[in-house]
């Protein structure tokens, strides 16, 4: 039996790209806050609605009111509000325009994005392929070294994938038409790699020496 093990990796363009916005509120009165915070998730609502095409998903991950207390007592000073949503984008061409958009809103914050393939991408079956063809080919020299050929496939063993997402390459800001800002983004390549382990038995060899 020989057992060897195959490995692949190859860099391809992301397809997912993910940002979350944050909108935040404070007020001394709590009903204040709440009316405000409401106000402001509703406003960044319109904005998402603005780009149905680009935007795949958007959900709305963390709702935050907590109270502001003075120092070394329980007495509130203020409230504090926040609402987070994550977005998902596919059409990166205008994912610098909606981040520039979404960061001109009242008291929002913006994080991202995170670059991501899809949950069962092509890539990932590509690079599984190509790791059992390492394999057998490795297997195949093991083979001719001593005489013999691959007789029977035993078994694949997948030591797991991993994909790379790294955060953000490069994004540069200028001033459009209008003295506007833009925000160029690149996205940066995924690295996808695959690693099995496969055993297989051999004919009888005829070079021992």
């Amino acid at each position: 039996m020989v057992v060897v093990r195959g490995e692949s990796f190859k860099e391809v363009p992301p397809e997912l790209a993910v940002f979350s916005v944050t909108v935040t509120a404070r007020d001394k009165d709590r009903q204040a806050v709440l009316t405000r915070l409401a106000d402001r998730a509703a406003e960044l609502r319109t904005h998402l609605d603005a780009y149905p095409d680009a935007i795949e998903r958007r959900e709305t991950t963390g709702v935050q009111v907590s109270p502001d207390l003075k120092r070394g007592s329980e007495r509130i000073t203020a409230y504090t509000a926040s609402a987070t949503t994550t977005v998902t984008v596919t059409d990166f061409s205008v994912l610098g325009e909606l981040l520039l958009r979404l960061a001109q809103l009242d008291l929002a914050s913006v994080s991202g994005p995170w670059w991501q393939l899809r949950p069962g991408s092509t890539a990932g079956a590509e690079v599984r392929r190509a790791a059992i063809a390492d394999a057998l080919g490795r297997a195949r020299e093991y083979a001719d070294a001593v005489g013999a050929r691959i007789d029977r496939l035993v078994e694949i063993a997948d030591e797991g994938t991993d994909s790379h997402h790294p955060m953000m390459r490069a994004m540069a800001v200028g001033l459009g038409a209008g003295g506007q800002p833009e925000l160029e983004i690149d996205p940066q390549l995924q690295t996808v790699q695959a690693t099995v382990v496969v055993r297989v038995t051999i004919s009888e060899p005829t070079n021992l020496r």
